[in-house]
C-alpha cells in the first residue's frame, strides 16, 4: 500500500485523537515489537514460530504479544493447544515503510554531505 507523502490528517487533531496516536506510535516504539510485526508479514505463526523468527525468548515475546494486541496491531486464535498470531492490519508495515524510506533519504543527504556531492 503506498501512503501519499502530501497526505494530511482529514480529521480535526483533538487532544484526545492525539493521544491515542501518541499510545499506538509508543507501541511500536521497540525494536522487539517491529520484529514480531515484520515476522508476520507472510502470515499468522504460532509463538514457537516466532521464537524461531525474532529469537527473542517466549517469556519475552509473549510480552510484547500482548502489548501489541492491546494496541491493536495484532489479532490471535486459539486452536488445539496453539494460539495463532497474525497482522490485525497490514497497514502498520505500510507505515514501517515509510518510515524506513525517510530514514534511507536522510542517510543519503549526509553521504552527500559528507562526500561533497550536491
Amino acid at each position: 500500500m503506498a501512503l501519499d507523502s502530501t497526505a494530511r490528517l482529514e480529521r480535526a487533531p483533538t487532544p484526545e485523537l492525539l493521544s491515542l496516536v501518541a499510545g499506538r506510535f509508543r507501541a511500536l516504539a521497540e525494536p522487539a515489537r517491529l520484529s514480531i510485526l515484520h515476522a508476520l508479514e507472510p502470515g499468522e505463526r504460532t509463538v514457537t514460530e516466532l521464537v524461531e523468527r525474532t529469537g527473542l525468548s517466549q517469556g519475552n515475546l509473549s510480552k510484547h504479544l500482548q502489548q501489541l494486541h492491546a494496541a491493536g496491531f495484532v489479532s490471535r486464535r486459539r486452536q488445539g493447544l496453539f494460539v495463532y498470531y497474525a497482522l490485525a492490519d497490514e497497514r502498520v508495515l505500510a507505515l514501517c515503510a515509510l518510515m524506513c524510506d525517510r530514514l534511507e533519504d536522510d542517510v543519503q543527504a549526509v553521504r552527500r554531505v559528507v562526500s561533497g556531492a550536491r
